[in-house]
This record gives C-alpha cells, sequence and structure tokens, in this order.
C-alpha cells in the first residue's frame, strides 16, 4: 500500500496519506495517467453503485428536493433559441472572446514578445481548452446525473435528478456546438479531469458520485462559467454561459442539500474523514485541471521544460488569481456538507483557496449574484 500511494502521488502530485482514499484513486489514476485511457475515442468504465428502488413512494428526503425539481421543471430552455447566427470570430480583437490578461503568460517576457495576431491565435487556443473542457466535464455530469438518479435512496432526489440529466444533456449539446461550429478546435480531455470522471463513475458508494459531480466538479464549474462570463465580449458566448450558469446553481444546491446532514448528523468521524480527505485530493485534481499543460505543449515546449511550466504557473500572479475565482463556490459548498474541518484548513490554505470559506454556498446565493460576482 506505501508503495502504491508514492506512486500515485509521484504522477499526480497529490499528496495523499489516506490510505483509503489512494486506494479508492488508485484504479482511476493508473487508468487516466498511466494507460492515458481518457486519449482514447471511446472508453467504457465500470460502476458498482447499488440502484435503490422504492415500491411504496413515500421517502422523498429533502422536502428542497421537490423545490428544486418545480424550479427545474420552470427553467428548462432550449438550445436553439439561442442566437447561433451571431457571428463569432475568435481572431476579431475588438470583440474579444477571452482578454490578453488571462493568457498563462500574461506579464512574463515571452508574452511582451508577442505581436496582436500572435496574442490573438493564443487567446482562440485558450478559449478552445477552456471550452473544450467544459463539454467534457458536462458529459461526465451528464453520466454521473444519470447515476444519482439510480442511486440515491430518496424519491425527490430522484424527481430532481431526472431533471439535471437533461439539463446535463443540453450543456454537452450547447458547449459542443459552440466549440464545433464557432472555435473550430477541439482539445482532448484533461488527465486530471478524466480521472475525477473515473472515479464518480465507478465508485460505489452513492455519496462520492454526489461529492465529485455535484459539489467538486459543478461548484468549480460555477467559478469556471462565472470567470468567463464576467471577461467575455463575444455574445453568444455571453448568453449561453448565462443560461448554463442558471442550471449548474441548482445542481450545486442539489449536491448540498443531498449530503449536508448526511455528512454532519450521519455518518462516522472516520468516514467523514475519509471524505475531507477524497475531498482535497480531488480539489488537488481540479487545481491540477488548470495548469495548462495542452498551452504547453502545443505552444511553449520549446521554451519551459514541463517542470519550470507547472513553476511558472503556480507562481504567477495572474494565474493564483484565476484558480482562485474558480474556488469561490467549491469551499463554502465544502463548509456547508461538513467537510471543512479545522484538521483540512491548513490543507487548503496551502492551496490559496481557504479565503473563499466565507462566501455564500450553492443554496444561499442566487443568479444575479453569480453573474455579478
Amino acid at each position: 500500500m506505501d508503495t502504491m500511494i508514492h506512486d500515485i502521488t509521484e504522477i499526480t502530485g497529490m499528496a495523499l496519506r489516506n490510505t483509503k482514499v489512494a486506494f479508492d484513486l488508485f484504479p482511476s489514476a493508473l487508468s487516466g495517467f498511466i494507460l492515458q485511457d481518457g486519449k482514447k475515442d471511446k472508453i467504457g468504465i465500470h460502476s458498482a453503485h447499488s440502484i435503490f428502488y422504492d415500491w411504496k413512494y413515500d421517502n422523498m428526503g429533502n422536502t428542497e428536493f421537490m423545490n428544486l425539481y418545480q424550479k427545474a421543471k420552470k427553467g428548462q430552455w432550449d438550445a436553439d433559441d439561442l442566437p447561433w447566427s451571431t457571428n463569432v470570430d475568435p481572431y476579431n480583437s475588438e470583440i474579444p472572446i477571452l482578454p490578453d490578461k488571462l493568457l498563462p503568460i500574461y506579464g512574463t517576457k515571452y508574452y511582451d514578445k508577442l505581436t496582436t495576431q500572435e496574442k490573438t491565435k493564443l487567446v482562440h487556443s485558450l478559449t478552445s481548452i477552456l471550452i473544450s473542457q467544459f463539454l467534457h466535464g458536462e458529459q461526465g455530469a451528464l453520466y454521473a446525473a444519470g447515476m444519482t438518479v439510480e442511486a440515491t435512496p430518496w424519491l425527490g432526489a430522484k424527481f430532481y435528478g431526472a431533471t439535471q440529466v437533461m439539463d446535463e444533456g443540453r450543456h454537452v449539446e450547447v458547449f459542443h456546438r459552440y466549440v464545433n461550429t464557432k472555435l473550430n478546435k477541439l482539445y482532448e480531455v484533461n488527465d486530471n479531469l478524466y480521472v475525477i470522471i473515473h472515479a464518480l463513475t465507478s465508485t460505489k458508494d452513492w455519496d462520492l458520485k454526489f461529492l465529485g459531480m455535484q459539489i467538486m466538479i459543478e461548484g468549480l464549474a460555477l467559478g469556471s462559467f462565472g470567470l468567463i462570463y464576467k471577461f467575455t465580449k463575444e455574445p453568444l458566448l455571453k448568453q449561453l454561459l448565462k443560461q448554463v450558469i442558471s442550471d449548474e446553481a441548482r445542481h450545486v444546491h442539489y449536491g448540498v442539500e443531498s449530503l449536508r446532514d448526511y455528512y454532519t448528523k450521519e455518518v462516522s468521524d472516520s468516514l467523514r474523514r475519509d471524505r475531507e480527505d477524497w475531498a482535497y485530493e480531488v480539489a488537488v485534481l481540479l487545481r491540477n485541471r488548470f495548469m495548462f499543460l495542452e498551452f504547453h505543449q502545443e505552444f511553449f515546449a520549446h521554451a519551459f521544460s514541463t517542470e519550470s511550466w507547472k513553476r511558472m504557473i503556480l507562481q504567477s500572479e495572474v494565474m493564483k488569481e484565476f484558480r482562485r475565482s474558480l474556488f469561490t463556490r467549491l469551499i463554502p459548498n465544502l463548509k456547508a456538507i461538513g467537510l471543512l474541518s479545522n484538521r483540512m484548513r491548513t490543507k487548503y490554505e496551502q492551496l490559496g483557496v481557504l479565503k473563499y470559506e466565507n462566501e455564500k454556498a450553492a443554496d444561499t446565493i442566487s443568479l444575479n449574484e453569480l453573474l455579478a460576482a
């Protein structure tokens, strides 16, 4: 077991100390980092979760599930209603999809040497990387949402979960359409994202599916989508993100409501510690997802070794602020469900994201606040 933990730590950069978490994550790390299964066109992942039927239909669970269900029914929207006729030119600096200051090399001597045309090309690729990973994450969310409908023990949660399946299918549709018709550049799934999706797909534990997708991936997505919404000047992408954010806010709220009482009142201290450690290691993977190694390999492999690129990204003030902004929703949601104990605060402080613990959790923030953040 010690050898296995060492191997995962070397491969991923995580700081695994919990042997159970190491055992749980090892198959996913092997599949993603060693076998590179995420680079294959299609991959099957075996899921070992139990499926809960309720033949009396009386265990509705948290009353908030049905409130979310009603909101979700009223909040459905059609991807075809978006202004797809909008002319999107990724190389038009007059209507930038993203500003130059979000480039990983912004503020370095390499950035200063670039021509306007070169900067615009890099912004196009950066946008394509981000939207591609949004697309891959939404595909993972689509399958995870279907699993949570099966795996949750509460009928009310199944009702709401069914609406999330529809939401995620629509998100896959709109992000794929944007990448395919506006950016014309699709990147492979990031290794770190693939490992998380593999882990929550393959686990038998229903709560890890909720924790991994509803809290971790969806929580980070809220921060990501909000950041791009704030900076983009491209009207189609802005409207698309506004619609997606309205759905994602419900999804994370659903995760908080599903796990809050479970982790704070129902599980043993040892299991709660395991979940705290699991969430932290997934947070590290999510941070590493935004090392932009795809960007490095495509444009700057000649100028930086992989290790020196990682050091630059970790030390860059621009990238530090980028990563912090992505965690604005994740950390308060972990606190809301009881997985931000004093034991964990030091670890999150080292990631530079603890400062967000007192921000509003998903169940207390409005759509207008998310869009204005």
